[in-house]
């Protein structure tokens, strides 16, 4: 069979949905075929899940098998959840005999005991989770047989502590399978030949494959021009609640971020009291129960709701269809985590991810409009490795993300210092006074006819 024919069941499975396979999941079905190890680096929407995944229906279905075959780890709990939900959807309608299950902090203990006896062909878990069952003396013959490990949004994970623990964790599963193949899937890589490195066994960068997807739709980001005033500190945006229950109200569902679990339910509570139409709103963060957790995440799946608050446990790889818009409540604090929030809405490749950033306090909002001016100025240029796919603050690496804010930081702390002594001086009520033309922008009435 040649390395990009899929089977005559998944070719069917397409075609009843109108659907066609990406260049780039093809491409990933051929590295598998070659046993090479791969990076795929796709817009958000484009399919990367199904790509990472593609394989391994493949060979399940060329070479039906027990035991475990791959195993896919995720950076949040609930991805872990999604991706189950939205992988068995096609095992069912297929009718193929594979089990997929998930393994985190939240699954029952029978469950857990069962699957090191008996495991799945897919299982889905998390770093921690994954360490947790290296340890038992019958992994040598869980994963003797493992073909495949699949990792998600890894940029998650290379950066810090977390992939320190995931770089051990896939040497020791390479010990007990020499034959696994490694996969990594993300959407905001800027240093790809950097990742491949960190994925690739003894860090051999010509191991791993880089595959790149299509270039998606630019995304469309609004700051929020407000009603009144925003005020000089606080973080919470409350301000403006009523023009975010107004965007609310506009679309079909809604996710609003917020960068705190208490900032998060303080703007929960918020919106339900200027909900005057009695939208279904509901709230998700790691701090609530399992049932609550899982609640939210069925509504949004099902289209219960029309909003849903949340912090940094939903903001990577969750594919819910009818969200088309996305809320962020102060400053983003990161390109990535900017990017992946923005794609939760319309996650799809031709469809612009709709999105406005709230600022909390007028530094913010100098923060946030630095950071679209910079990027319609192409200051913030990805590496030549990696196609641009969109003009947003998302576009730049973490370096320089990490100086610019560095940047804005001393901007400000220069020109509050300036403010005191000009209070002191009891001269601070003419904005003609301030020599800065970023200080005279912030001490402007900020309303919506001033822009």
């Amino acid at each position: 069979m040649p390395d990009t024919e899929l089977p005559r069941i998944l070719t069917d499975w397409f075609a009843a949905r109108g659907w066609h396979p990406r260049r780039h999941q093809l491409d990933m079905l051929a590295a598998a075929r070659r046993g090479e190890h791969a990076l795929l680096v796709a817009a958000t929407g484009a399919g990367k899940t199904l790509a990472g995944f593609l394989p391994t229906l493949a060979e399940l279905i060329e070479q039906p098998g027990q035991g475990l075959h791959t195993l896919y780890i995720s950076p949040l709990k609930a991805l872990a959840v999604d991706v189950q939900r939205n992988l068995l959807t096609p095992i069912e309608e297929m009718g193929l005999s594979i089990r997929v299950e998930t393994r985190t902090g939240d699954t029952p203990h029978e469950r857990k005991v069962r699957q090191r006896a008996r495991p799945p062909e897919i299982l889905l878990t998390t770093p921690e989770s994954l360490s947790l069952l290296l340890s038992y003396e019958d992994s040598l013959t869980m994963f003797a047989g493992l073909k495949t490990v699949v990792i998600d949004e890894v940029h998650a994970f290379a950066t810090g502590k977390r992939g320190d623990l995931l770089a051990l964790a896939m040497a020791r599963l390479q010990r007990l399978a020499p034959g696994m193949r490694r996969v990594a899937l993300s959407a905001t890589v800027a240093d790809a030949d950097g990742y491949r490195a960190w994925l690739a066994p003894h860090g051999d960068i010509d191991a791993v494959t880089l595959v790149q997807g299509e270039k998606g739709a630019d995304p469309d980001i609004a700051i929020l021009l407000p009603e009144g005033r925003v005020p000089w500190a606080g973080h919470s945006g409350v301000y403006a609640m009523p023009q975010v229950m107004a965007e609310i109200e506009t679309h079909r569902t809604t996710i609003v971020f917020c960068n705190t679990r208490g900032l998060a339910e303080l703007v929960f509570q918020q919106l339900w009291k200027v909900n005057e139409m009695k939208l279904p709103i509901g709230v998700h963060h790691g701090s609530l129960s399992l049932e609550a957790r899982r609640r939210a995440e069925q509504a949004m799946a099902d289209g219960k709701l029309r909003a849903l608050v949340a912090t940094a446990s939903l903001d990577l790889g969750v594919d819910w269809g009818d969200v088309d818009c996305v809320i962020q409540m102060g400053a983003p604090k990161g390109s990535s985590r900017l990017l992946q929030r923005i794609g939760r809405a319309n996650h799809r490749l031709d469809e612009a991810s709709e999105a406005v950033l709230v600022p909390g306090n007028r530094f913010e909002y100098l923060e946030a409009r630095a950071a679209l001016d910079a990027v319609e100025q192409g200051s913030w240029i990805r590496t030549s490795s990696v196609p641009a796919r969109s003009t947003c603050w998302r576009s730049m690496s973490w370096r320089a993300h990490a100086r610019h804010r560095s940047m804005l930081r001393k901007c400000c702390t220069r020109f509050a210092a300036h403010c005191r002594i000009q209070r002191s001086n009891r001269r601070f009520s003419t904005v003609s006074s301030i020599s800065s033309p970023m200080a005279a922008t912030a001490c402007a009435p900020m309303t919506s006819s001033s822009g």
